[in-house]
């Protein structure tokens, strides 16, 4: 039996990971932190079987450093993040405080305690943007060239990582993932917002680039990735988490509206945010050869399921609409 921390583990990707890790990994415990702002929803982890809900931030060092000798952790991974690129343009601070020093905070109480693995979750978005009209895709050895706040701080916390891992020799490794979406994301994020906009009938904001594209990840396959690192990935490596499906934000709203019986006129324009990145799209070559990991849920079947999983628990998402701190379009 092994302890896993999870860190931001009541937000979207987090609480998917802990209820895989629980259907994959029965016999092992799950202490699920998280600090609660707006888009961790406690209900997403307190009270499934084998998880312990404890409140609080990775930033708090003390706290992490208790829960880590007291629950006798081997293994963390960190989903800890703010990750709103729209509120990270007006309120950047909170932004590094969290995606930097918070991990630095976190990574300290595991150098003062040992574990056997810290895994980092990052992003694609560390390595800026790729045009849309060229065949090219982010490797592991891409530089960094981070174009928002949100962007920047990721790429901070990911370098404090390294640097634990380097200096004090902290087992540590680090997924970078492609554009999640499924159950449990909260309404910020554009499949869940175009959703639920559509269902209560209102219209879709898309941003006046509506060409440009993201590369679309099932929640339930980067879940499988993580475990296959933790597992079988080598300490001190990066692994790059994508699909290779590319959807553009017209074509996301086309898919959504179109599951719905909807139509085109439910579409409306909205200005871009500014530094608004064209497009990702990752080289998961080295998880695919080496860790033996494939993506198994397709575009099509992945995101009817998730339309039809916000139809069916508008209970749990109608009391976080308009908690976004953010309404896209007013910069």
């Amino acid at each position: 039996m092994s302890t896993v921390l999870v860190t931001g583990a009541a937000g979207f990707i987090g609480s998917n990971f802990v209820r895989y890790w629980r259907a994959e990994h029965p016999g092992d415990r799950v202490v699920a932190l998280d600090a609660l702002t707006y888009a961790g929803v406690r209900g997403n982890v307190e009270g499934l079987a084998g998880v312990e809900f404890v409140h609080g931030s990775i930033g708090n060092t003390e706290l992490v450093e208790h829960l880590l000798r007291s629950r006798s952790v081997d293994v963390v991974v960190n989903f800890a993040a703010e990750s709103h690129n729209s509120l990270a343009i007006l309120r950047p601070g909170d932004f590094f405080a969290t995606n930097v020093m918070g991990t630095q905070g976190l990574l300290e109480a595991v150098r003062r305690v040992g574990v056997s693995r810290f895994h980092h979750i990052s992003t694609c978005e560390v390595y800026g943007d790729l045009p849309l009209d060229v065949d090219e895709a982010f490797t592991e050895e891409s530089p960094y060239r981070p174009r928002t706040p949100y962007n920047a701080a990721k790429a901070g916390g990911d370098h404090v990582v390294r640097a634990y891992g380097l200096t004090y020799g902290v087992p540590v490794t680090i997924t970078n993932c492609a554009n999640n979406y499924g159950p449990f994301q909260f309404p910020e994020k554009v499949i869940p917002l175009f959703t639920t906009r559509a269902l209560a009938g209102e219209p879709l904001p898309l941003y006046a680039s509506t060409k440009n594209r993201r590369e679309w990840l099932h929640v339930d396959d980067h879940a499988r990735a993580v475990d296959a690192v933790l597992h079988h990935g080598t300490v001190g490596e990066t692994y790059n988490v994508g699909s290779g499906h590319e959807v553009d934000v017209e074509g996301v709203a086309d898919t959504i509206l179109g599951a719905l019986g909807l139509g085109p006129e439910y579409k409306t324009i909205v200005p871009d945010r500014p530094s608004h990145d064209r497009r990702y799209l990752l080289d998961s070559t080295k998880l695919r050869t080496e860790l033996g990991w494939a993506p198994r849920i397709g575009w099509d079947e992945g995101i009817a399921a998730t339309v039809a999983w916000y139809r069916a628990h508008a209970a749990w998402w109608r009391p976080l609409v308009g908690r976004s701190p953010v309404v896209e379009g007013d910069w």
